[in-house]
């Protein structure tokens, strides 16, 4: 949170797995109130950079909410969510609270992190509307043969 408080944030931390290219997505709260989520699905960059980059954008770059204020920022949780790579999946397949959702149709896509099932307490196709809405479509549009699912794993840790 140090670009928000106008801090430097510092060169990111290096070594072991921080070194691993990785796919994340960083989730900022303020109490119990998303306050951004943002992430990179493909593994093209270190973690240790990813996560950096990927806190500063979700506290800053998130269209869904004004940017975190300084005086925010010493409330705010941080929950990082290292995903697996997506796999094609079938709905018989999804394991709610194991998997994460991709829905795509086109240049739509909707992408809900594993976590979101749980804590709205989702049955399969509830979670795979809930990921149709993410993309901008129809609820049932899973349905739809031109429509694929990805799911994913995260290796969830945080503060």
């Amino acid at each position: 949170m140090a670009v928000v408080e106008g801090r430097s944030p510092g060169e990111p931390p290096r070594g072991g797995v921080l070194n691993e290219r990785s796919a994340v997505f960083v989730t900022l709260r303020c109490g119990t109130e998303l306050r951004g989520c943002l992430g990179r699905t493909r593994a093209s960059r270190p973690l240790g950079v990813v996560v950096g980059e990927m806190t500063r954008d979700a506290a800053t770059q998130d269209p869904r909410f004004p940017p975190v204020t300084p005086e925010e920022a010493p409330h705010v949780q941080i929950e990082i969510s290292r995903l697996s790579e997506p796999v094609a999946a079938t709905r018989d397949e999804i394991v709610i609270g194991r998997h994460g959702l991709v829905i795509r149709s086109g240049h739509n896509v909707g992408l809900l992190l594993p976590q979101v099932a749980t804590e709205f307490g989702c049955d399969v196709e509830e979670f795979l509307q809930l990921a149709c809405r993410k993309a901008e479509l129809p609820a049932s549009a899973w349905q739809d043969a031109n429509v694929t699912i990805s799911v994913f794993e995260a290796e969830v840790f945080g503060e």
